[in-house]
Parts: C-alpha cells; sequence; structure tokens
C-alpha cells in the first residue's frame, strides 16, 4: 500500500513542469549525446560516453520518482480549507520568535517544496511539526538544533 505524499496545488504543479522538461528536453539530449559519443569509437575509454550514460540514469531516476510522487500525491488546496486559524498543511503562519522579538512567515508545504530562504517550511521540520494543528495567540517550544525556542503565532493566513 502506497503513502500518500502531502504537496500544495503550486507544489504539484512545480512536479509536473520538472517532469515535463526531462521528459521533452533532457532525456532526448542525453539520449542525443550517447548517439553522438558512440560514434567516436571506443567505448571503454570514451569518457564523453560513460558521462552521458551516467547522466541517462539519473535523468531516468528522476522521472520515476517523480511519477511516483504525483502518481501518490495528495493535493491540499488551502483555498477549500475552513478559516478557523488553525494551522494546517499549507497555510501561511506569522509567527514571533518570544526570545528575540523577531518575527518570520513561514508556509507548511511538502518536503519537495521546502525552501528555508523563501520561508517554505517542510511538513516533517521541527517548527513545522510543533506548529501544525494550533491556532492564533498560541506559543509553542520547539526544539532546534540550536537549541529551545519559544514562538507565538500572530497570524494564519489561508492564501493560495
Amino acid at each position: 500500500m502506497s503513502q500518500k505524499i502531502a504537496m500544495t496545488k503550486n507544489g504539484a504543479q512545480a512536479l509536473r513542469n520538472e517532469l515535463d522538461k526531462l521528459k521533452t528536453k533532457d532525456r532526448p539530449a542525453v539520449i542525443q549525446a550517447i548517439s553522438d559519443a558512440r560514434e567516436h569509437g571506443d567505448l571503454k575509454e570514451n569518457a564523453e560516453y560513460h558521462s552521458a550514460r551516467e547522466q541517462q540514469g539519473f535523468i531516468e531516476g528522476r522521472i520515476q520518482e517523480i511519477e511516483y510522487k504525483l502518481a501518490n500525491a495528495q493535493i491540499i488546496d488551502v483555498a477549500n480549507l475552513p478559516r478557523n486559524g488553525r494551522v494546517v498543511f499549507g497555510t501561511r503562519v506569522e509567527v514571533e520568535y518570544l526570545d528575540s522579538g523577531e518575527t518570520m512567515s513561514y508556509t507548511i508545504v511538502g518536503e519537495d517544496e521546502a525552501d528555508v530562504k523563501k520561508g517554505l517550511l517542510s511538513n516533517t521540520s521541527p517548527i513545522a511539526r510543533a506548529l501544525l494543528g494550533k491556532e492564533e495567540g498560541e506559543s509553542v517550544e520547539v526544539t532546534v538544533p540550536g537549541g529551545t525556542k519559544s514562538l507565538e503565532i500572530i497570524a494564519v493566513h489561508y492564501d493560495a
């Protein structure tokens, strides 16, 4: 039985775009590179051939990985969620770090979409796990590699 993989609509679309690029551009290019390298003769000592074959293996593996994830995707559309102030997958959360007074905005997304520099936290990260299920105004303690942090949820946004 396959486990569902949570992702936002944007995350699913990004995977579809990557899959399309791999199939329509990258795969044909590497096949052509292999063909060109074969024409150079002895394959045992042909670095271009071995490099192209390695690249082909990477591309085929990534295609299989993306197809699996999309086939098992549970796409969550934040626009359809009840707006009750509760932190759930896909919501944007404004928090204040109580020790420093710094405020941050995080969107809780799937692992493939995560990018901390853009404020996209994986739903499996310590901060996201601590925030999930909480409501505006609640405080949480989070153990992160740098120690324990206290955060207060300022606002929860349900924008797509």
